[in-house]
């Protein structure tokens, strides 16, 4: 294998706050280390596309801050063939790119792992998704960032909630891992979570009314994982159906959980882990996504980190129950 001595970074899936300061720390520490860095535009799209330009310290100055990724993201239709991972696999050989670093979640880590064995190259993963669902590390760049958006919108709900004296429904995102949910309702003193974690063993929704909740409180909030089939809305309209006479409403936070201003540890998460793919690649490791665990750098190959089995704390479930009386 050629010696690396250019690296390509892309942001890649759904943006999450805390990208930008992940780009920084790959480009400063690439830059610090005698790399060249190439940031590429839009993911995997811009690779297909020779999007991408030479950065330097200054391009990433003042980025710390800011939500979003400056270098754009997108879902690509074509890099899922053989034929668009050719060419960006050429563009990538035009440009002297020796390995990549890949900002995103599973989705994007999933290409980034066929990527890296259909054409043999270096690819780093770093871990970051709001959702939380990426195995081998405690947490992903955005997760913390937006469990705190989530528990000040509820904050604010909970007025309204009070005053009116009803039940309310919030989704938070979080399809398939209910770490938003069930985190978000401990921090915000929601009555209950709704979480996919549990959906196929108990009627969550029964569970809870059978609480006997409205005897001791006359309003009250349930934290939802969103969902197709059953999100807040469908609950919503069986307390409706099953306890008529509820005054019940429904708040979908949709996007404004991604936007924001990163946490201090999301930034902090995001450096240690973008120094951690530059020490990667300088170790000759390849096909791992960098991740902390116990407070600890750790490298995941790709196979382990996008398991969509990720442990899931049931404790959380009882904390939540007692504190909820």
């Amino acid at each position: 294998m050629a010696e690396i001595k250019t690296i390509g970074i892309l942001t890649s899936g759904g943006d999450a706050p805390g990208m930008n300061a992940a780009i920084r720390a790959v480009t400063r520490a690439g830059i610090y280390n005698g790399f060249k860095i190439f940031g590429i535009y839009r993911g995997w799209e811009g690779l297909i596309n020779d999007d991408m330009k030479e950065f330097t310290t200054e391009d990433v100055s003042g980025i710390i801050c800011r939500g979003g990724t400056i270098l754009k993201t997108a879902r690509s239709k074509e890099f899922m063939t053989e034929e668009g991972r050719g060419r960006a696999y050429k563009n990538m050989k035009k440009r002297g790119i020796n390995a990549l670093v890949v900002i995103g979640g599973n989705g994007s880590l999933t290409g980034a792992k066929i990527f890296a064995q259909e054409h043999d190259v270096c690819v780093v993963g770093l871990p970051g998704t709001i959702d939380n669902d990426l195995y081998g590390t405690d947490n992903t760049i955005g997760y913390d960032t937006t469990l705190n958006t989530i528990m000040e919108c509820v904050d604010r709900i909970r007025d309204t909630c009070q005053s009116h004296e009803r039940i309310f429904f919030v989704e938070v995102m979080g399809r398939d891992a209910g770490f938003l949910a069930q985190n978000s309702a401990i921090a915000c003193g929601a009555e209950a979570a709704i979480i996919p974690e549990e959906s196929t063993k108990v009627d969550q929704l029964a569970e809870f009314m059978h609480r006997g909740i409205r005897k001791s409180k006359k309003s009250c909030i349930v934290i939802v994982s969103e969902s197709p089939k059953c999100g807040a809305m469908y609950y919503a309209d069986r307390v409706k159906k099953e306890f008529p006479g509820m005054d019940v409403r429904v708040s979908i936070l949709g996007h404004l959980q991604r936007g924001g201003m990163p946490t201090a540890r999301d930034r902090i998460l995001a450096g240690r882990t973008g120094v951690g793919a530059i020490e990667a690649i300088l170790q000759g490791q390849r096909n791992v996504m960098v991740g902390v665990r116990n407070n600890e750098v750790v490298y995941v190959p790709f196979s382990e980190a996008i398991r969509s089995d990720k442990p899931f704390d049931k404790k959380l479930i009882k904390v939540l129950d007692e504190l909820s009386i």
